[in-house]
């Protein structure tokens, strides 16, 4: 590279060297050539059209998407000595005059516009006359319609291009783009005779994760109570969910801002300069924060729900670790993600071949969550790039999962879509498979099949996760269409046979802290000395579940104890210290030792040998639970009295869901319950539809498919109703 390029860069950038890659594309444009640069986020593409900017005569034109784009990088600009403004719509009409004034002197090297100003002609007319030598195209996957960010506005920068009287050099550039796109942009941008650059996509420093079926909220704040004061973007699909999270992070004591379209302008730029400026290290956002956002230090991007697709996803990790240290890059993957993405790919008015597409790209994104490959080697190959390695040792799959022989599941499960006649989609395969007794089997004669019930030992869930395992090992395939139907494909005929074998890499079992654990045991001899105490069964108190998973994670503070399932705010503040100052009496790698002999169940002892430390407590008012009656019976007396749900739950010390179960397993035996509190004829009837289309084995998938008005109760008691046929 020519010593004044590299000395330019130094002087006003203070960079050494380039990154890799940049030094072409600078040469590619500084020979006034059509460029295209494809570089990861992070790569340091702005450099790519900043730098020769200061180097070729007249103006640099850049188009770019964001209003905060324009004006970080402006300002970026501008403090070190580079002369650049922007036009978009904060301006006014005095300024936006001055501004070209000073474009068309010669005072300004780059000036930033959105796409949209071109279709102005008044102004179009103006830039005509400005002294135009490179026009940079920020974000050109927005000109392709198989790009994941398609912008109308973006077509007619080409045409625009076309009309002017001397053509100045054009650059395209952007972060995600797959061969097809590559070549939409060239062709609706006009390129002429291009070089294209490809840069490596890999970014070796971000540590790629999956976590599957965990509880959202929860695991994100054990991740920042893990990680204090560090730089973080979590990404929702929705506006609501953004809200609801923030509030959750705030309401926990952790600072988070918000970024949504739903924000005013002032909102959304003071979350986005709290963020930048690490008055607020988190911030809660929808994917409409981050584009051009250059801060380097993010330490981790944590998407809530799974993307669309992979372009989104890549780009909007790759945020993470831009200063080149590492990062967490994690993806939180529920099944009922695959089914809000095809709901709104179907509700869309896309042509036909172009919701195609969208499905298929929403199967990439589908299969990225399942595959058992390494996830950096799949994200590559995805974009083209050939992977050195299939073991990048730095995403979970590579350092954490453990290679395991599914061949015999996998026979079990192909045999059964066989037998189905690769009709249906992978949650009925999954019931068959089961052996569930849901009436739209027996309807179809499913249950008649060899393979029906071949998979007790497994959940649903369980044999869903291996058919989309198996369907990104391509030994299945899954059809187009909001409702999706699972075949075979040819690798699966000689497993069936008995030829080959199928060996991938899964999570490791976990293994569960045992009844004989010293802290689980001290736990259970607490809780029932605090029944006792109150006159209450054990279980009231806390679950055996609940105080294994204290066993388990062990929890030291207030914050960490309410992350803790079924530990709710009223529980806190009733029981929890007390059960806190236990779990801190024990060192952390001391909690599952055995202490002597084998306790036998602590709950089911006398209770004089269990409460020889501390005498029993005579209650002051004799409970319900003592009269014998089942719990759930006591809830519906209760409602039956004229209590609401609310009350009955802070009456008796529960969560409100429980209360709910309580009545529909009341209604199931029999009791009368007056549901028009909590349903409407309406509602009833829409989610006895979409059951009947989709089956009603898996309520996340029913709700996804549903309007968010109707609750999980709601769609409980209409499945109830039917299966009773009321």
């Amino acid at each position: 590279m020519d010593v004044t390029v590299t000395s330019t860069m130094k002087k006003y950038f203070g960079y050494d060297r380039f990154r890799p890659g940049q030094d072409e594309i600078i040469a590619s444009i500084l020979q006034k050539r059509d460029t295209m640069g494809i570089m990861p986020t992070g790569g340091g593409k702005s450099l790519c059209y900043q730098l020769p900017a200061l180097l070729l005569p007249g103006l640099t034109l850049v188009i770019s998407p964001l209003i905060a784009l324009m004006k970080d990088q402006v300002d970026a600009l501008t403090s070190q000595g580079i002369a650049a403004s922007f036009i978009n719509s904060s301006i006014s009409s005095g300024e936006l005059r001055r501004r070209l004034q000073l474009a068309a002197s010669g005072s300004l090297k780059l000036l930033y516009v959105a796409p949209e100003r071109l279709e102005s002609a008044g102004f179009t007319e103006l830039l005509g006359k400005l002294p135009l030598t490179l026009v940079a195209v920020d974000e050109a996957h927005c000109v392709s319609h198989w790009g994941h960010d398609f912008r109308p506005s973006y077509l007619n920068i080409g045409p625009w291009i076309g009309a002017l009287p001397q053509r100045p050099v054009l650059a395209a550039f952007t972060a995600t783009a797959t061969d097809r796109v590559r070549e939409d942009i060239s062709d609706r941008l006009g390129l002429m005779a291009p070089r294209v650059f490809v840069n490596s996509f890999d970014r070796p420093n971000l540590r790629f994760s999956l976590v599957k079926g965990a509880e959202r909220g929860r695991y994100i704040r054990r991740y920042l109570a893990e990680h204090p004061d560090q730089p973080g973007i979590i990404y929702t699909a929705t506006r609501k969910e953004a809200d609801v999270l923030y509030e959750e992070l705030n309401r926990h004591d952790y600072p988070a801002g918000r970024y949504h379209a739903g924000l005013s302008n002032e909102e959304r730029t003071a979350a986005q300069e709290d963020f930048i400026y690490d008055r607020r290290p988190v911030i809660v956002a929808t994917n409409a924060f981050g584009l051009g956002i250059d801060k380097s230090n993010v330490r981790f991007v944590i998407h809530h729900n799974m993307p669309r697709h992979l372009e989104a996803y890549y780009q909007e990790a790759g945020r993470a670790g831009r200063d080149g240290e590492p990062a967490d890059c994690i993806l939180l993957f529920q099944a009922g993600d695959i089914q809000i993405q095809n709901y709104l790919i179907e509700q869309t008015s896309l042509h036909p071949e172009r919701k195609q597409m969208e499905y298929a790209k929403l199967r990439s994104m589908v299969d990225y969550c399942h595959t058992s490959r390494c996830l950096r080697a799949y994200i590559l190959e995805y974009f083209g790039e050939a992977s050195p390695d299939d073991n990048c040792g730095n995403c979970d799959h590579c350092s954490d999962y453990e290679a395991r022989n599914i061949t015999l599941e996998a026979q079990k499960i192909f045999s059964c879509i066989y037998r189905m006649r690769q009709q249906y989609g992978s949650a009925l395969v999954a019931a068959v498979l089961k052996g569930s007794g849901q009436k739209r089997i027996r309807e179809l004669g499913l249950d008649q099949l060899s393979t029906y019930g071949i998979m007790s030992g497994m959940n649903t869930g369980e044999i869903v996760e291996l058919i989309n395992l198996l369907v990104a090992e391509e030994y299945l395939m899954v059809s187009g269409g909001q409702y999706p139907v699972v075949r075979l494909t040819g690798k699966a005929a000689p497993v069936l046979r008995g030829e080959a074998s199928i060996v991938v890499k899964m999570p490791p079992v976990k293994v569960a802290v045992s009844e004989g654990s010293t802290l689980f045991q001290d736990l259970r001899r607490l809780r029932l000395e605090l029944a006792g105490q109150q006159g209450v069964p054990p279980y009231v108190i806390f679950s055996d579940a609940t105080l294994r998973e204290m066993a388990e994670h062990l929890p030291r503070n207030r914050a960490a104890m309410l992350d803790i399932t079924g530990v709710g705010e009223v529980k806190m503040e009733r029981y929890g210290e007390r059960f806190l100052q236990l779990i801190r009496s024990y060192p952390a790698d001391q909690s599952n030792g055995s202490a002597g002999e084998k306790d036998t169940d602590a709950d089911e002892q006398p209770a004089r040998e269990q409460l020889s430390r501390k005498p029993r407590k005579e209650p002051a008012e004799k409970p319900l639970r003592e009269e014998k009656v089942p719990t759930h019976l006591v809830s519906w007396q209760l409602y039956q009295g004229g209590a609401s749900l609310k009350e009955i739950a802070a009456q008796r010390g529960l969560g409100q869901q429980t209360i709910e179960s309580h009545l529909l397993k009341a209604a199931g035996e029999g009791k009368p319950v007056d549901w028009t509190p909590f349903i409407t004829a309406s509602q009833e009837e829409q989610i006895r539809a979409v059951a009947r289309q989709i089956g009603s084995e898996r309520l996340t998938l029913l709700k996804a498919a549903l309007p968010d008005v109707i609750t999980y109760f709601a769609i409980r008691i209409a499945l109830l109703k039917n299966n009773k046929g009321v």
